[in-house]
């Protein structure tokens, strides 16, 4: 007995080997054909093999440190929010050819640090005065 019957109680019935209860003739060949080639992948995706088995999953054991934290975001009416920093975490200068542009780098709430954005220093300071 294959693990699809047994898990189930029946036959596994695939596009390739469908038949029709009370009969015994596989479906066209030409449908065989078409579902052979919805499941080849693009030619820059050949190397990559695209099945797996079951087996290959590992069983996921629950730890209380796999819980992530979710704060809750305030979300208007036209289901826009608005970002807030965080906190600056580097300088830098800009540097033109006949000017400069002094800007920061920071981190966005709801963003890890490697979504971190430069941002000028000017607009930051006038929009958020409460980070500095």
């Amino acid at each position: 007995m294959v693990a699809y019957e047994a898990l189930y109680g029946c036959k596994c019935r695939t596009p390739l080997c469908w038949t029709e209860l009370g009969e015994r003739r596989v479906l066209s060949l030409e449908l065989v054909s078409e579902t052979e080639d919805k499941l080849k992948l693009p030619p820059k995706l050949d190397h990559i093999h695209d099945v797996f088995h079951v087996s290959m999953l590992k069983h996921y054991r629950s730890d209380p440190l796999h819980i992530v934290p979710v704060e809750e975001i305030k979300v208007r009416p036209d289901w826009t929010f608005e970002e807030e920093p965080v906190q600056v975490l580097d300088h830098d200068i800009k540097v033109l050819k006949k000017n400069f542009i002094l800007l920061m780098k920071v981190l966005w709430r709801n963003h890890n640090i490697e979504k971190a954005m430069w941002e000028p220093e000017d607009v930051m300071c006038q929009q958020y005065p409460y980070l500095f």
